[in-house]
């Protein structure tokens, strides 16, 4: 299987916080994981969102041009990934040649299509800032009724996530003088979405049918069709983006949802010259895409429309995980207002990376919203990572290396009477339909379950232990004592593949300890596959240091 993941773009005007790392690098990146795990051929993508207006609304903060502002925050979502282990395969930027060549190619394809009709809109122009004001520009209160956002953006409500025009705000404002702006006549592109719609259903009814869609997909995409499509302006009054090739919009540029999922593309193909072989090979690439709730309208009407409007054979959409917000404590994370754990925060408090993804996907909004709290990040971390997956492995480990006379002297016992030992084939069976459980939930994206999973396999780890007493069986019965403790070792190896997606470090940690690098690419194995003897282990180490 070739499988393309891709994670939403994250946009440079701020360090991401934990929200925006669950909802799109982190997730991707455990299913990344799993399918390499599994060896299938993994692309894994992502890059920073860098057009737009909130890069030049940032730039006009800090004083620099957007360019700049670019260059600091992917240097600094670079870092922050990095940090968490996300295994991108190419983590890029959508400032380059290749995105401006790739997206203008689909414009003028989709204009020779005739997927594309000119009008006259209005926009708030700020007599002060002598400029018109892009969407962001603009802030003002929500006509939605029963929203009462009053810092609604003039492209979406954070609130209750409609997408509007600026014009449609009551009150609006201008966002860099205060100043009440008024309304003027501009020309624009827009993207015909009613004349494509019996193309696009025809896909998301395709799509959804074969592929994987989280509930809330389907649901968010409902109900935008159920709305009723309709034109979509795909050019802005900016300097900073994508020039459109076109005579009379020269001086334009596309506007950032046209051209920001283009970025997939561009960024494989800064990646690849082999790009297309990902990215126009429908029949042999799947394609998955990881993200938070508000991106859901812009990949499933709007990306398909343009790739279905050029005509070409394009990798569509199959599979999409979406995941709902992640509130910190007892309100929501915010970038702009700076409230929340970001990045560079969970860095500096020398917690481990593993620590912060398994709360993270433990606590995974798939189905609602979740909250982040401290208090939660330490009863998982005791209960959960020390109490279960620790205690079992190092009971496993620090026994097995304990000098002869009291352990093995950190040899791996033979034992060729596991197969007739009644409590070891019991865990086997055990064992065996929870592997099985693990791979349908990790096919279906249901990571937080797939994780469940894993950890309960731990608990029987050490539910066997207790019942086999095999600090007894060592003097009493050492035959058995033998078959226990080689098939807990099996069991810490499982472990360690199994939730190598999840908590790489700790797998490789794990594996090291075991003296081996042992990853088959199979989890089908069975369980007594993995139950192998060697020259050695190394010194067992607590894993709750």
């Amino acid at each position: 299987r070739n499988v393309l993941v891709t994670s939403a773009l994250p946009y440079v005007n701020n360090v991401p916080h934990l929200g925006n790392i669950i909802g799109c690098v982190l997730s991707a990146d455990v299913f990344a994981r799993y399918c390499r795990l599994r060896g299938h051929n993994v692309l894994y993508v992502c890059g920073t969102d860098e057009y737009g207006t909130a890069t030049e609304n940032k730039a006009l903060e800090e004083g620099c041009s957007p360019l700049e502002i670019c260059d600091k925050y992917h240097a600094i979502h670079k870092e922050v990934y990095e940090w968490f282990n996300i295994s991108f395969d190419h983590f890029g930027r959508t400032s380059t040649p290749q995105q401006t060549e790739i997206c203008q190619s689909i414009f003028s394809k989709l204009l020779d299509n005739n997927w594309l009709s000119e009008n006259t809109m209005q926009q708030l122009y700020c007599e002060s800032c002598q400029r018109f004001l892009a969407d962001r520009f603009v802030v003002g209160s929500c006509p939605v009724e029963g929203c009462g956002n009053d810092t609604a953006r003039g492209d979406q409500c954070d609130r209750c996530g409609r997408l509007l025009n600026s014009t449609e705000l009551i009150d609006p404002r201008c966002k860099v003088c205060e100043g009440i702006p008024i309304v003027r006549d501009t020309d624009h592109l827009f993207l015909e979405l009613p004349l494509l719609k019996e193309q696009l259903e025809k896909y998301i009814d395709e799509a959804s049918a074969t592929g994987s869609w989280s509930q809330n997909a389907v649901r968010i995409t409902d109900a935008w069709l159920k709305e009723g499509l309709r034109p979509r302006c795909i050019t802005r009054d900016l300097k900073w983006g994508v020039p459109v090739p076109h005579e009379k919009y020269k001086d334009k540029v596309f506007y950032v949802w046209f051209d920001a999922p283009i970025g997939y593309i561009s960024i494989t193909a800064c990646y690849t010259p082999e790009w297309e072989k990902w990215w126009k090979n429908p029949e042999n690439v799947e394609l998955y895409q990881f993200m938070g709730k508000d991106n859901v309208p812009f990949h499933t009407v709007m990306f398909p429309s343009a790739l279905l409007g050029t005509g070409e054979n394009w990798t569509l959409m199959k599979n999409i995980s979406v995941t709902e917000y992640l509130n910190y404590e007892s309100g929501k994370f915010s970038k702009t207002k700076g409230i929340g754990v970001f990045g560079n925060d969970a860095k500096a408090t020398n917690i481990p990376a593993d620590v912060w993804r398994y709360y993270l996907l433990s606590n995974r909004p798939e189905a609602s919203d979740a909250v982040f709290t401290w208090g939660g990040l330490q009863i998982k971390h005791n209960n959960e990572l020390l109490k279960n997956l620790g205690n079992f492995i190092y009971r496993v480990l620090s026994f097995i290396a304990k000098p002869e006379g009291a352990g093995y002297g950190s040899i791996i016992p033979e034992a060729p009477n596991a197969d007739i030992h009644p409590l070891s084939q019991s865990l086997a069976e055990t064992v065996g339909n929870l592997i099985q459980q693990y791979i349908d939930a990790m096919d279906k994206v249901k990571l937080k379950q797939g994780l469940k999973i894993a950890m309960a396999i731990s608990s029987e780890g050490n539910a066997y232990l207790q019942e086999s007493q095999f600090w007894k069986l060592y003097k009493q019965d050492p035959a058995s004592c033998t078959t226990v403790m080689k098939t807990s070792v099996g069991v810490v190896y499982l472990l360690a593949c199994l939730l190598e997606p999840f908590m790489p470090s700790f797998s490789k940690d794990v594996c090291h300890q075991l003296l081996n690098y042992l990853h088959s690419g199979n989890v089908y194995m069975q369980i007594y596959n993995v139950l192998f003897s060697g020259p050695g282990l190394a010194t067992a180490e607590s894993l709750s240091e």
